[in-house]
Parts: structure tokens; C-alpha cells; sequence
């Protein structure tokens, strides 16, 4: 696992914080006041941010489950969100089938995948996904054939060494680059048709209208340094549809409604939810701040 990158915003002293803040509205010099406080922090997080730029691309959002493995005499879980995501909506898995968004959340086990809930949604040996079929997810009974053993070491595999149906390198060659993460363009990847997530599953899934995405908006930043978050509901739905995001992670749905702040974001909460655990990096800051910063009457990125 990488290091926790945001141990180290939460280590920058609130004092600093609040002198930025009182900067950011006072005299022209702020900018540079401003980068010294700054200059401090980065100091602090160079380690930690080097050892982060060494996440292996494929392990990013990678997810260990082990609520029951151990009891079982079965090595935790790999969930790898890449190969998931690369054909699932996050709205599909995390409403539809259930999935809590936090780790731990859900009590996956044995018996209620074989039942047809969570992984067994889909991992039962019935449903097909193109022309496979996906393999059933949970044997039963104490003896098992050689057979269901090695159907297992497929998702209990934590520590061993075991053929991987999909090559993370083979599988996103010809997908778009980005700069942190697991370095793909998801969103691109869709929007170009390189992959087409599905968003209903027969018998768990309900038929039902798509609800007109709301118009692009800017969110106005306090930072000076910073440009405007223009953001889209309407990519965000692509993969969300609204209720991933309303009510849980944004109580409101009115602009402006729901206050919150970087510092927040970098802990977990609201864009954080999804935002350096599966969805890209915080890191890559100009996917989201795309408005020019205008300074001393011209623009900069």
C-alpha cells in the first residue's frame, strides 16, 4: 500500500491555514506570502508525495476484503476496480447491487453471494458479460474439487501468485493517458467509445427514465492561485447517475448550498469520496480547476 498522502495536510498547523485565508483577501502581495507559507507543506509532504508517484498503476483503487476470509481459511479478496469500472457504471455496482462506498461497509460473505446479492449479482455462472460467462463467485460445502479451489484463488488471491484472466498493461494499451492514478483517461476512454459501461442488470436493476443532467456550472474558489472548478453534472451522471453523489456525499442539490473546502476533499469528503481512491487523483488538479487565473491583467495556468 502507498503511503497516505493526506496525513500530511492534515500536519499543516491551522494557523498557517487561517493567515492564507486573511491573505488571500488583503494586499497585492499575497500571492507571494502566500507561496512561503505554502513552501513549508510541500517540504513536509516531498517524502510521502514521491513514494505516492510510486503507486503501480494497476494497483490504484485496488480494494481488500477480509470481513470473513480468515474464518474461512481463505486469503482476503483483490477487488480490482479497473477491470470493473471498465465495464460497469459505479452507479450500477454502488446503488443497484449495493455496495457500501466505505471500506467495510458491506458484509459480503459466502453464502449471500451464492443467495444472488453483491458478487453474486453478477458472479453466479449464469450472466454474460459479451460473450463470456462470468464465473460463479462461491462454492458450498467444506470439501471442494480441485476445480472450485483454483475458481477461488481468482478473487481470494492476497499473497499468491495467480493468473490473471485480464493484464492490466495488455487491457489499457490502446486507452487514453493520464498523468496520475492509474495514468487512464476513464472519462475519455467512454466519451470515445473505447468502453462502454453498463448501467442495468436484469433482475436487479429497475428500468426508469434518465433525468435531464443539469447544465455545466463554475464553482467560485477563494484561493487566489487557483482557478474555477467547472463542473459537470452531465460526465459525472455518466458514471454516478445522481444518486451516488445526492443525498449522501452532497445533502443539496441547490448550487452553493453545500459549503466545503480543499482540506475536506483531501480527508474523504464530498469530491474526496471517490477522488484519489478510485475516480483520478486530487493531484491532477487542472481536471478540475480548468478556468484561467488571471494575474496582473493577464491569464496563467
Amino acid at each position: 500500500m502507498a503511503p497516505d498522502f493526506r496525513e500530511n495536510y492534515r500536519a499543516v498547523p491551522v494557523l498557517v491555514r487561517k493567515i492564507a485565508s486573511a491573505l488571500n483577501r488583503g494586499t497585492a502581495i499575497r500571492s507571494v506570502m502566500i507561496m512561503l507559507l505554502v513552501l513549508p507543506a510541500i517540504l513536509i509532504t516531498t517524502r510521502t508525495a514521491d513514494a505516492w508517484n510510486r503507486t503501480v498503476p494497476s494497483e490504484y483503487g485496488r480494494v481488500i476484503i477480509k470481513n470473513y476470509s480468515k474464518r474461512a481459511g481463505l486469503a482476503p479478496v483483490v477487488f480490482e476496480h479497473w477491470v470493473h469500472r471498465s465495464r460497469f457504471t459505479c452507479r450500477l455496482c454502488h446503488v443497484d447491487i449495493g455496495f457500501a462506498m466505505e471500506a467495510g461497509g458491506t458484509s459480503i460473505s459466502a453464502a449471500k453471494n451464492r443467495e444472488g446479492l453483491y458478487c453474486g449479482s453478477c458472479h453466479n455462472g449464469k450472466r454474460r458479460f459479451g460473450d463470456r460467462t462470468i464465473f460463479a463467485a462461491c462454492s458450498e460445502g467444506v470439501s471442494v474439487s480441485k476445480e472450485d479451489s483454483l475458481r477461488c484463488d481468482r478473487c481470494h488471491s492476497l499473497g499468491k501468485k495467480v493468473a490473471r484472466e485480464y493484464d492490466f498493461t495488455t487491457f489499457t494499451a490502446k486507452l487514453p493517458k493520464a498523468a496520475f492514478g492509474n495514468k487512464i483517461n476513464w472519462e475519455a476512454a467512454e466519451e470515445q467509445g473505447l468502453i462502454k459501461p453498463i448501467d442495468f442488470l436484469e433482475g436487479v436493476s429497475i428500468q426508469r427514465s434518465a433525468m435531464k443532467a443539469q447544465k455545466d456550472f463554475a464553482i467560485e474558489i477563494k484561493a487566489s492561485w487557483m482557478g474555477k472548478v467547472l463542473f459537470s453534472h452531465k460526465k459525472h451522471a455518466v458514471w454516478n447517475g445522481c444518486e451516488v453523489c445526492h443525498p449522501e456525499i452532497f445533502p443539496a442539490v441547490k448550487k452553493g448550498a453545500t459549503k466545503y473546502t480543499m482540506f475536506q476533499i483531501v480527508n474523504g469528503q464530498y469530491c474526496g469520496v471517490c477522488h484519489d481512491k478510485v475516480a483520478f487523483s486530487l493531484r491532477d488538479c487542472q481536471r478540475c480547476h480548468t478556468e484561467p487565473v488571471e494575474m496582473g491583467g493577464g491569464y496563467s495556468r
